[in-house]
């Protein structure tokens, strides 16, 4: 599928990691990023773990949840 119009590094597909959101180009879902930051790693923890990971695109999974949260309401 492709990528959503608002953050362009983030897609979803129904064959790929159960249709939840994920970096457009790698399997690795918005959830597994938000997870890993909420579990304590940083930024540099994980461009130093998953060098397919940029800056941009942890910050469009941060960017994709605070913009979910305010859709909700």
């Amino acid at each position: 599928m492709p990528p959503h119009p608002r953050q362009p590094l983030i897609s979803t597909d129904p064959t790929v990691r159960g249709g939840r959101p994920y970096l457009t180009g790698t399997r690795i879902s918005v959830a597994d990023v938000l997870e890993w930051l909420g579990s304590g790693l940083t930024e540099a923890d994980l461009l130093r773990d998953f060098p397919v990971l940029t800056p941009e695109m942890i910050q469009a999974c941060l960017r994709y949840s605070a913009d979910r949260g305010h859709l909700q309401y």
